[in-house]
């Protein structure tokens, strides 16, 4: 009886180990796959004008042309966009952070009239495209003389959005009340919950909101295209469009910005990944 039970336990444990040696092995095959586009725009970055569209393709240059690197840094000024970007991007979502969580923490735990009827229209206009509000949203900041500025890149998103507010909120409701009671005991006030509380417990939702946050104002193309004119005044995005023209693109210079530009976002989510996937897997879930 006892060899069975051996047997049975060896059994399931060599099951165990081929499952994970096939997910292990499902992961890097996927892994593999998704760092192939990567490994190309690498390539291409190191490439001399012209060997691009060598066929049949090739993989590694034969001549390492890092010159690509001093160019868009030198003569593209690519930092120069890079700074403007930050400027843009940093304050927004710092911003746009602090007033979606008053909005998520007012749905979450005050209680006030139409609350849910508001909740629901908040989320109704995620439903509207984009580009159903793209010209009245530039005929007003025209009117305001906004445009050829950064301002309305920044100051929309200081007021936060729906999606925020909506993943916060969800966040919110993770948090036991009890911590709240307590603190009413206490003597605070909804705002001094807030911040002392709600705030410093919310941390792997914040972190994982201003990543995305971040990551759209930094990757942001559209908006910088329609409002910004003024070549000292262009973001990272705008700079790396400028290598591209009506009859050619100059793809060695495109690649090589790419490359440089993709570095903050790999360091950002190197050191935040932690947070993120923890703000993640735990929003939505009710304590």
């Amino acid at each position: 009886m006892e060899t069975v039970v051996q047997n049975s336990i060896h059994r399931k444990a060599a099951g165990e180990r081929l499952r994970k040696l096939m997910a292990y092995c499902f992961l890097m095959a996927g892994s593999l796959i998704m760092a192939v586009p990567f490994f190309w725009m690498f390539s291409t970055s190191l490439k001399e004008e012209g060997a691009v569209f060598d066929m049949p393709p090739k993989w590694i240059p034969e001549h390492f042309a890092w010159s690509n690197y001093s160019t868009v840094l030198g003569e593209a000024d690519l930092f120069h966009g890079f700074l403007n970007t930050m400027a843009i991007v940093i304050p927004t979502t710092v911003m746009g952070l602090f007033t979606s969580s008053l909005a998520a923490y007012a749905f979450a735990r005050l209680q006030f009239p139409a609350r849910g009827p508001l909740f629901l229209l908040l989320l109704a206009t995620m439903m509207i495209p984009g580009v159903v509000t793209m010209i009245p949203t530039f005929i007003l900041f025209k009117q305001v003389g906004w445009l050829d500025s950064w301002l309305p890149l920044m100051i929309p998103g200081m007021f936060g959005s729906a999606a925020a507010v909506f993943f916060l909120r969800q966040f919110f409701m993770t948090i036991p009340s009890e911590l709240e009671d307590a603190a009413k005991m206490d003597g605070m006030n909804p705002f001094q919950i807030f911040m002392k509380i709600m705030i410093p417990l919310s941390k792997p939702a914040w972190i994982a909101q201003g990543i995305f946050g971040f990551l759209g104002g930094y990757n942001d193309f559209l908006n910088p295209l329609i409002y910004i004119n003024s070549p000292e005044k262009f973001t990272l995005q705008l700079v790396l469009a400028s290598f591209q023209g009506f009859y050619s693109a100059q793809w060695t210079y495109i690649m090589a910005g790419s490359v440089l530009a993709l570095i903050p976002t790999v360091i950002l989510f190197f050191f935040a990944q932690r947070y993120f996937v923890e703000g993640i897997a735990m929003t939505g879930m009710k304590g």
